[in-house]
């Protein structure tokens, strides 16, 4: 994963100087998008939560590669630190043109039965509740940008309802899903854009956490395509969507990135 993998002339100028915010960046998909916007000439704003040493090893490399990156750190289980990530990186680039909401895990795979408040309270706060709270904050910002877009993650298990032990988080991607599509249009006219990224079974450490090789090699033998994606298979996506070039007539779209886990 390097600047190089994305050069300017794919996209042309669509990301030079835009003013990007990629929560949950420290590593895994966000952080090959983030990666990528910077290597297109973006300011980036990198968001770390509990990677904090990953988020500034990344900020570090971008940096040296003549990247233009701030590092914003926060828990965003807490609505007051997604609040303070918004307008950290609205104050450090001087406004903001595109909100990638990327932040957000399964914290644990938990059964319904021995579930307590607290594990679905936290899946809530940081899946669902985060990503209401940091469109809310950017908005401004976003209003008084030019062809702004908004472009969050959700997941095929919100589609599929995932695997044992994962109904609250594949309920939260859902409902980030409808969110998407009220929001997209809620703001159609004021110019900005909202769209969704969905991805499959990708090989990042969220992974490596909540699912065993054995699980993961059974679904890699279901896709038509033969693997588990990559982090970087998930980029193109959010730079369409993100771009006003390419995608200024989409709003209100979820994109399936699963090598044919689902077809729909």
């Amino acid at each position: 994963m390097t600047m190089q993998d994305w050069p300017a002339t794919t996209l042309g100028d669509d990301f030079r100087g835009r003013r990007v915010l990629v929560t949950g960046s420290s590593r895994g998909i966000g952080a090959a998008v983030a990666v990528a916007l910077a290597g297109l000439g973006a300011r980036v704003a990198l968001h770390a939560g509990a990677s904090r040493e990953a988020g500034e090893a990344l900020r570090d490399g971008i940096a040296e590669a003549g990247g233009d990156v701030v590092l914003l750190t926060g828990d965003f289980r807490d609505p007051r630190a997604v609040e303070s990530v918004v307008d950290g990186a609205v104050e450090a680039l001087g406004g903001l043109d595109v909100l990638i909401n990327n932040a957000g895990t399964m914290v644990a795979r938990q059964p319904l039965e021995t579930m307590p408040d607290e594990f679905l309270d936290e899946v809530v706060d940081l899946n669902l509740r985060s990503v209401v709270v940091a469109c809310r904050r950017a908005l401004p910002a976003l209003k008084a940008a030019e062809g702004a877009a908004i472009v969050n993650t959700v997941s095929i298990s919100a589609r599929t309802g995932g695997s044992p032990g994962s109904s609250i988080y594949s309920a939260s991607k859902a409902f980030v899903s409808t969110f998407t599509r009220s929001l997209a249009a809620e703001l159609a006219p004021h110019r900005i854009r909202v769209n969704a990224v969905s991805p499959g079974t990708i090989g990042t450490d969220f992974h490596q956490r909540y699912s065993t090789p054995e699980k993961l090699a059974a679904t890699a033998a279901r896709i038509p395509l033969g693997r588990i994606g990559t982090a970087d298979d998930c980029v193109g996506a959010y730079l369409f969507l993100a771009s006003e070039r390419l995608a200024g007539y989409v709003t209100g779209q979820v994109v399936e990135v699963n090598g044919g886990q689902l077809m729909a």
